[in-house]
């Protein structure tokens, strides 16, 4: 593998916390050391965060949040727009970040930051068209009035594979609802997000956005335990979001969980391989897999299970892996040690449970994180590489008789994030989307997405919704005022 690695300008890394408006360390001082997952090197050291700062930066946001509540949705829209110009202004400063904290591909990069930024812009205008039931007399002698107000202060707390969009995707509802914000991004990717964190607090009033670098076990669990925080907000996995719904039970603080996938895409008799293999190419190991709604449970009808297994081997063998500062990688490394270790070991079990390797199922290269794109066939339905997320660039093929059976096997799993059927078939293809319990089902496709439409699991996916008015209305809460008449 040629060595591409970005010279990294160090000026762009922010090494500080922002609270109330200013930059600051860690209460006892503690680092945590920031890795590049292509060469395994330090790259940047940013503050461990204690519970007493996660409470301070909760009271700041509390204090914030009366001012901020009261200005006028246009007002706030104007900020998010203002921040949105900034992060497009800023794209290649970020770019660079992403690529080498998260080992996403330069090439690619670009495009998520544009993504995060018309976010910003969407829930801008969104949070100007919020609406109730009309003022009317509902009572005899009583006038009735609805108000959607925002909750107050929202603890966000963010995963490593999408760092900087899923930090906008968050932030963006919220702020939008007149809340204010203490946002934690994981310990292993946050250097875009303190970055935005650097360019949001040239526009907003202190203590309306804060974020905190630090662990899961200490910061994120303050963030869910702390009276201050009035709604937390989760994207990672599903034990990580019962273990956070857990904890803010004990408060009853509004709980929302964008949580684990294990994606089934079902391919058709009439379906075309062609079509099918170069679809999942980018469905599948999009961001080397690590994506709660990559498809990695691929289910094909008997009639077809040849051709599409040939195809997807065709086509998913172009894949370009390697450094991700290289413009004509496709797929980059997983992000962090650990990960890849998992990934690795999930592999190498379920071939002692009788799965075959038909590609890939090797690491690439002796340092980093890159790990060859995978295909698995003759997998048990029951077998932990079809039941468990395993979050990396491996696909598991399963073939049935039927478009029945393969529903059948879809909806055998826990998660209920993502589903996609591919067929000509108008009728069946509807069918199969009211039988799949799943928050998305994609028809010919898998993965697209849009600010506009919800995105949001059922079953051990989760609760609530990302994205579009929906994802708005949740971090509102309604209160009705009724009013004597004369």
């Amino acid at each position: 593998m040629q060595e591409v690695s970005l010279s990294l300008n160090k000026e762009l890394i922010v090494e500080k916390n922002l609270v109330n408006g200013q930059w600051v360390d860690s209460s006892d001082g503690k680092k945590i050391d920031i890795i590049n997952p292509i060469n395994e090197q330090v790259i940047a050291q940013v503050p461990d965060a204690t519970v007493q700062d996660v409470e301070f930066a909760a009271q700041a946001a509390k204090k914030a949040s009366f001012e901020w509540g009261r200005f006028t949705p246009k007002e706030r829209a104007d900020l998010l727009i203002e921040l949105s110009n900034k992060v497009l202004m800023d794209i290649d400063n970020l770019s660079q970040l992403e690529t080498i904290n998260s080992g996403h591909p330069i090439s690619v990069v670009g495009g998520e930051i544009k993504s995060g930024a018309d976010r910003l812009k969407f829930f801008a205008g969104a949070g100007r068209t919020l609406e109730g039931r009309s003022a009317g007399e509902y009572a005899n002698g009583y006038t009735s009035i609805i108000r959607r107000e925002p909750i107050g202060v929202a603890g966000l707390i963010t995963p490593w594979n999408y760092p900087l969009l899923t930090a906008i995707t968050k932030l963006s509802p919220a702020l939008a609802a007149g809340n204010t914000i203490v946002l934690k991004p994981s310990e292993q990717t946050p250097l875009t997000t303190l970055r935005l964190a650097k360019l949001a607090n040239e526009i907003f009033p202190p203590g309306v956005i804060n974020v905190l670098t630090g662990t899961g076990e200490i910061a994120g669990a303050q963030l869910a335990k702390s009276k201050d925080i009035d709604i937390i907000s989760l994207t990672g996995g599903t034990e990580t979001g019962k273990i956070v719904a857990k904890i803010a039970s004990e408060s009853l603080k509004h709980v929302h969980l964008e949580l684990g996938g294990k994606a089934p895409s079902i391919i058709l008799d009439d379906a075309d391989p062609i079509v099918v293999a170069e679809s999942l190419k980018w469905a599948s190991f999009w961001n080397a897999g690590q994506d709660c709604s990559a498809a990695t449970r691929i289910i094909i009808t008997k009639k077809n299970y040849e051709k599409v297994l040939s195809a997807l081997v065709d086509s998913i063998s172009t894949l370009k892996v390697g450094d991700p500062s290289d413009s004509a990688t496709e797929m980059g490394p997983l992000t962090h040690k650990q990960h890849f270790n998992n990934v690795e070991k999930r592999v190498n079990e379920s071939l002692n449970s009788g799965a075959k390797i038909i590609l890939g199922g090797k690491k690439i290269g002796e340092k980093g994180f890159l790990y060859e794109p995978t295909i698995i066939t003759n997998v048990d339905q029951k077998s932990d590489i079809v039941q468990s997320e395993v979050f990396g660039p491996v696909i598991s093929l399963q073939v049935v008789e039927n478009e029945y059976a393969a529903i059948d096997l879809a909806n055998d799993i826990k998660y209920g994030l993502g589903a996609s059927v591919f067929t000509n078939n108008v009728g069946m293809a509807m069918e199969a989307s009211r039988r799949l319990k799943f928050g998305t089902v994609w028809i010919n496709d898998h993965g697209a997405v849009t600010a506009e439409m919800p995105w949001g699991g059922f079953k051990e996916s989760g609760y609530g919704k990302e994205r579009s008015i929906y994802s708005l209305e949740e971090y509102t809460q309604i209160k009705h005022v009724m009013i004597k008449l004369p």
